[in-house]
């Protein structure tokens, strides 16, 4: 039986990761991906799929509640993915209202369409369908020094990012306990690799470090992040699709505990092997520490032992070959990323208010 999957946000980067996931791994499966192409939906991400029947994309944004309808009814999908979010913490400073519409407001109209479909299959059909909803650990907070994020952590959001997604993980377990909609939640840690929008810390400094330019790092640099692959992370996805039980949530966590700072000066000391500058220079040079995010998370750290217990599922890439990896990437796709600085985003700074 071909497995039709309904992805939203599919050309954005875990999105895109995942459908490439998919369409490698299983020649049964279909993929319908809506995506409404905003600053960080890519669709050249997947062009080599452009062709295949088991792909097919659709323009159109997660709000429009008569074309996710369309879809469902017209595509038959047995599993919903929610990827599609604006997620950039900075941008949610800056532009609140955009990340409550398609968080808050995209992620109910998902369900509210999802149960309307759900309603009329039949079995087995009925019985195969699920909604998974993709979530961050930044709905959890700020943890300090020790202690790690588990899935009875009470949500405490800081930015309206973080409370726009902490919001939908809401909507979602309300649509299951009240109206028996057959979901899945995992709330994931930092995700890094292929195809990420360079914003976010990783791609920026690798950006910038080949482009001779100064290497931001918020306050201090001594905030903490739990890096996660991104290919461990989509394989996390579809082993909780697989083997998840309905109304679970699951944290997804990389096991890699690491401060901003070491972040950066990893990837220096990486770059001044494989590419060493021009000028001769050390990349650690081009650190230059600014000013911090307005209501900064201290630690993310993720406990993902229920994963691992209840569905056998554990990460394959450590910090040291997932960042060798996506330092490669990104030194053999350089036509990629030069696209978008020329038509999106040229690595300025966002999110402050004053």
């Amino acid at each position: 039986m071909k497995i039709v999957y309904f992805i939203t946000g599919g050309c954005g980067f875990i999105g895109t990761n995942f459908i490439r996931f998919l369409l490698e791994k299983n020649k049964t499966v279909k993929v319908v991906n809506l995506d409404k192409l905003t600053y960080a939906g890519n669709p050249q991400n997947l062009k080599q799929y452009r062709q295949n029947p088991a792909y097919v994309f659709v323009k159109g944004d997660i709000v429009d509640r008569n074309l996710v309808s369309h879809i469902l009814h017209e595509h038959k999908p047995n599993v919903l993915v929610n990827f599609a979010a604006e997620s950039h913490v900075d941008r949610s400073i800056d532009a609140p209202v955009d990340f409550i519409q398609t968080n808050i407001v995209g992620t109910s109209v998902l369900l509210q369409e999802s149960l309307n479909y759900f309603l009329k299959l039949k079995t087995p059909e009925k019985n195969l369908f699920r909604f998974h909803h993709i979530s961050t650990d930044e709905v959890f907070g700020s943890l300090k020094k020790s202690g790690f994020f588990t899935e009875e952590t009470p949500y405490d959001p800081s930015s309206p990012y973080s409370a726009s997604k902490a919001s939908s993980d809401h909507l979602v377990r309300a649509w299951h306990r009240t109206f028996g909609l057959p979901v899945l939640i995992s709330n994931c840690s930092n995700n890094y690799g292929p195809y990420q929008f360079p914003e976010k810390l990783i791609p920026l400094m690798i950006l910038n470090c080949l482009e001779g330019k100064p290497l931001p790092v918020y306050g201090t640099g001594e905030n903490v992040r739990d890096w996660l692959y991104v290919e461990d992370h989509c394989d996390a996805i579809y082993t909780i699709l697989q083997k998840g039980n309905i109304g679970e949530t699951y944290n997804v966590g990389g096991n890699n505990e690491i401060k901003n700072i070491q972040v950066v000066e990893i990837l220096c000391d990486l770059l001044n092997r494989i590419r060493p500058a021009d000028s001769g220079k050390s990349y650690h040079e081009l650190i230059a520490f600014v000013k911090d995010r307005p209501g900064h998370d201290f630690r993310y750290a993720i406990d993902a032992s229920k994963l691992k217990k209840e569905i056998g599922w554990e990460i394959k890439e450590s910090f040291e070959t997932g960042i060798q990896k996506t330092i490669e990437w990104y030194l053999d796709n350089e036509e990629w990323w030069r696209a978008i600085q020329e038509n999106t985003y040229k690595q300025e700074r966002l999110g402050i208010t004053d």
